[in-house]
């Protein structure tokens, strides 16, 4: 029985869950449409609406900064949160666009309501979304000759004599 269970947990452990919803909102953010799979859109709607409510109430900066990077943080108060100021919930759209190939699963567009015309931030996309490259140092590497394996009088004698019955 389901009985007051609330969420799906799409196939994942908890941790899994929470980083995948953390980038779906991140990606959401930074180019105000997404394409994915419909559990996974709605299974994210709810959390986005409630980051939008936190951001559109004051002094809720450290809360948002459990889901957001402070780039995204600003974004969402100063353009996105002022564009949705007469909502209540409701902050993002579906749309249906067709059944994916690989696993036919439904596939859908969600943006958000009255960002139609935000921009992407293409400069915060390479900051969050790109791993931090480490320097590498190449290393010089010998080659070490492979070891030559001797071959007893035994073994000679074996392998004649396994030569000449063939």
């Amino acid at each position: 029985m389901r009985h007051r269970v609330y969420g799906k947990k799409l196939g994942r452990t908890k941790n899994e869950r929470t980083a995948l919803f953390k980038s779906l909102v991140q990606e959401l953010l930074l180019h105000g449409t997404i394409t994915t799979s419909e559990a996974k859109a709605k299974a994210v709607r709810g959390l986005f609406d409630k980051i939008i409510n936190l951001a559109k109430s004051k002094n809720t900066q450290r809360l948002l900064s459990q889901y957001l990077s402070p780039v995204l943080q600003e974004r969402l108060v100063k353009e996105v949160a002022p564009k949705l100021d007469n909502r209540t919930s409701g902050y993002t759209s579906m749309i249906r666009m067709g059944v994916r190939q690989g696993d036919r699963t439904t596939v859908v567009k969600m943006s958000i309501i009255g960002a139609e015309n935000l921009k992407p931030l293409e400069k915060v996309a390479k900051k969050v979304t790109a791993p931090k490259t480490e320097k590498k140092v190449e290393k010089t590497v010998t080659k070490k000759a492979a070891p030559v394996k001797k071959v007893t009088a035994k073994k000679k004698a074996v392998t004649r004599k396994r030569a000449k019955t063939k």
